[in-house]
């Protein structure tokens, strides 16, 4: 019976040179050691069908002793990603390095030149995706069927932020009193790594003031009561006020027993957004990759930059 890629990963991180090439990129970055373990269980299923299934550990051995080129290597895993799945040559390429720098990381010598002449990697096109227009952001804004993806479609379109950073705010990174109103990004949730503060409009200041007020609601909650004897006792109704925490992550429902996961919450406002766009009509795949749409939550961080630079500021 075959393992589920979760299987795979368990099995992997068994391994001791995957587990400490892992502990080592964790010290770093644990989104990163998670992205390079997925791939690093990608090359080891094609070393399972393609070279008469190795593991990483005796592949390492029998490159070290000569019998095993790894350049040659290295080329077959680059078809292989070609002919079995649809990737985009950016992610053919990633994954290809990885590998290099993984057998790298145990000391085996790989020359740059070498592996520029050897292993052909596709050539990246490179493609101009144009803006959205305000005319299309209103259009958006106004089709949202929820006040939660209303808020963080309009905070995206306002700010430029990305969207893994937006999912990261908490309530205590708002500050409503200062004028203009203002949001602390965490640098530990930003792709440079650093801090930074962001103004806001009064419109999204008002729409996250808005937002907050209706997910801290009163609101009516039903539920059983399985030890009351007398049938109509059953159901109990009753009226609660969740508690407003200042860690609170603004975009979470709410959940008073566990904290939510950031990545999670990315998972269903995308998926929300992909609804919505496929409502309007607006949901069109790229050409080149039919699994990206041409409008995603990352369209709007362009959407900034366009008005940003035909104001003149293009620094």
């Amino acid at each position: 019976m075959p393992f589920s890629k979760d299987e795979n990963i368990s099995c992997l991180l068994k391994e001791e040179l995957v587990k400490d090439y892992y502990s080592s990129v964790t010290a770093m970055s644990q989104s990163t050691a998670d992205q390079y373990l997925s791939r690093i269980n990608n090359f080891s299923n094609f070393l399972q069908k393609e070279l008469e299934g190795l593991t990483i550990k005796n592949l390492i051995n029998r490159i070290k002793d000569g019998s095993i080129d790894a350049y040659s290597v290295l080329s077959r895993y680059c078809g292989f990603l070609k002919r079995s799945s649809n990737m985009s040559t950016t992610t053919i390429k990633q994954r290809v390095v990885t590998i290099k720098n993984f057998l790298e990381f145990y000391d085996i010598e790989i020359s740059p030149r070498k592996f520029k002449l050897k292993v052909k990697l596709p050539k990246t096109v490179r493609k101009n995706k144009e803006a959205l227009s305000k005319k299309d952001v209103v259009e958006i804004l106004n089709a949202c069927s929820d006040i939660k993806l209303k808020t963080f479609v309009m905070l995206l379109a306002a700010t430029g932020m990305r969207a893994g950073e937006v999912s990261h705010i908490r309530v205590k990174d708002i500050d409503f009193d200062e004028k203009p109103a203002k949001i602390f990004v965490r640098g530990e949730n930003t792709k440079t790594k650093t801090d930074r503060t962001i103004f806001l409009t009064e419109e999204v200041k008002n729409q996250l003031e808005t937002w907050l007020k209706y997910k801290y609601r009163t609101r009516r909650i039903c539920y059983s009561n399985k030890n009351s004897e007398n049938i109509n006792k059953r159901i109990i109704t009753e009226y609660r006020t969740p508690t407003l925490n200042s860690n609170d992550l603004i975009f979470s429902v709410y959940q008073s027993n566990q904290d939510p996961n950031p990545f999670s919450l990315y998972t269903d406002i995308r998926k929300s957004f992909a609804k919505t766009l496929d409502r309007m009509g607006k949901g069109e795949r790229e050409d080149s990759n039919e699994r990206r749409r041409q409008i995603t939550l990352h369209s709007f961080r362009r959407f900034v930059k366009s008005t940003i630079s035909d104001l003149g500021y293009s620094d």
